[in-house]
């Protein structure tokens, strides 16, 4: 089964951090490249404890919005 996940990437010094919103998972990287391998074997380490028929809640993608605040 193909399972579709929304993912962020933002920079953080040197390092690129990955983040899976359904699921909670965050990783990293020093490159986008390895911040997004390291997601993704975090991502199927995490489904392995996951039982199949569970998983189906992840098919439901959360709403994703950006937001401008201003700072003082």
């Amino acid at each position: 089964m193909t399972m579709k996940f929304t993912t962020t990437f933002q920079r953080d010094g040197k390092w690129f951090v990955a983040h899976c919103a359904e699921l909670g998972v965050t990783s990293q990287g020093e490159t986008l490249e390895a911040a997004e391998r390291n997601l993704r074997e975090a991502m199927e380490l995490y489904l392995e404890d996951v039982p199949a028929e569970e998983r189906t809640r992840f098919a439901e993608h959360p709403l994703i919005k950006t937001l401008d605040l201003e700072s003082a």
